[in-house]
């Protein structure tokens, strides 16, 4: 096992109506003004935003909005987030959303604190946040783990390029997580944050490391609830004890719990991340979904003890040898189908001509190499896994 430092310092509301205490909760950290980040319209329209927005006004506290965030949410719209909270000199930000927003949120915070950096450089390891505002959020939809992650991840919409960076100021001091915000949340988005909080732990499982027995079983714990849960929540939207299950998996799934003792590198996430930077309204679980079983595919030869344990603990399925595996990638590649799930970039809209475009820019150029893998990928590894993951088996 790994040496490791294990650092949660974001404060949990878990549970019904636990919104409704955002002014007690906000007054303890003494702001003047509010920014309330948030995505869609519909949380505006339908008055959630005004009824969060007057518990906290009730404490003497001021608010200010900024809304649009789009999922795979772009460093531009970040940008008009820095100059909204600088002009109206916001001392506090509240995210209200899922992942997209939430990130946004992370940057524009920042940005208060080292006015003279640009966000951007951090999403490309130039430079690190020495500082932030103090922040919160509100969950309303289970996927994507930034409420308790140190991760932040936007997308340069000129380059193409969409980057996350790891800081410790990407913490949120708290999150509010009330299962039943999530009720209205679409079969497809459901089954997108199936995915994703899977893939978050089943990344970090496969990652490099050994001597971590009780990591791994939390891991292997966390896959089983959300496949389980995650599925009762697709079949039943207003299932409010698997919606729960759903929404605790989200955090547990990113908050650094699943990998403590081994290396950390969400190697499909990278693969994805290309995709959609190209690909900009494909979901990011539905890119994760098209991308793991290649992925798995072509590298479980590399570390077939562990693939082994993980098909025999997820899927039930028999056996020691090639077979097995293989016939347990397949079982994980129904799952998805069996929520509307693409399994392919031809389902996705991708055209065969930027396969090689998106192993470029993967691998930068064929200068980078995804290492602190098992099976280390480079250009011709990471085209080899497009072109399998292009056509529906």
């Amino acid at each position: 096992m790994d040496n490791f430092i294990y650092y949660t310092p974001t404060k949990v509301y878990f549970g019904k109506d636990q919104e409704l205490k955002i002014g007690d909760i906000i007054e303890t950290f003494h702001p003047k003004k509010v920014l309330i980040v948030y995505g869609s319209e519909r949380l505006m329209n339908n008055g959630f935003i005004h009824k969060i927005s007057n518990l906290i006004k009730e404490k003497g506290i001021d608010v200010t909005y900024f809304g649009g965030i789009t999922p795979n949410p772009t460093l531009e719209k970040a940008y008009e987030g820095v100059k909204v909270a600088r002009d109206n000199k916001v001392d506090f930000v509240l995210a209200i959303g899922g992942g997209s927003v939430l990130d946004t949120a992370k940057d524009i915070a920042h940005s208060l604190t080292n006015p003279d950096d640009d966000i951007w450089d951090y999403h490309r390891y130039i430079k690190s946040p020495t500082s932030s505002l103090h922040k919160g959020a509100i969950l309303t939809i289970a996927a994507a783990g930034s409420e308790m992650s140190a991760s932040s991840v936007l997308t340069n919409s000129k380059t193409k390029e969409k980057n996350g960076y790891l800081s410790d100021f990407n913490r949120f001091d708290f999150v509010i997580e009330n299962p039943e915000l999530t009720y209205t949340v679409s079969k497809y988005q459901t089954a997108c944050g199936i995915v994703d909080i899977g893939m978050h732990t089943i990344e970090r499982y496969f990652d490099v490391g050994e001597g971590t027995e009780l990591t791994d079983d939390l891991a292997l714990s966390v896959i089983k609830n959300i496949n389980k849960w995650g599925y009762e929540a697709y079949l039943n939207p207003l299932d409010y004890h698997a919606r729960a299950n759903m929404m605790w998996a989200s955090s547990l799934a990113h908050n650094g719990l699943t990998h403590m003792g081994r290396k950390f590198n969400l190697v499909v996430h990278k693969l994805e991340h290309v995709l959609s930077a190209f690909y900009p309204d494909v979901a990011h679980g539905a890119g994760l979904a098209a991308l793991w079983c290649s992925w798995a595919r072509f590298t479980y030869t590399a570390n077939k003890e562990r693939f082994l344990t993980y098909v025999k603990e997820i899927w039930g399925v028999k056996g020691n040898d090639d077979e097995a595996i293989l016939e347990g990638i397949k079982k994980q590649e129904d799952f998805y189908k069996s929520i509307g799930m693409p399994t392919s970039l031809e389902e996705l809209g991708v055209h065969p001509d930027d396969l090689e475009k998106m192993a470029l820019h993967c691998s930068k150029n064929k200068t980078k190499v995804i290492t602190e893998t098992f099976y280390p990928l480079g250009y011709d590894e990471i085209l080899k896994i497009y072109q399998l993951a292009f056509y529906k088996r």
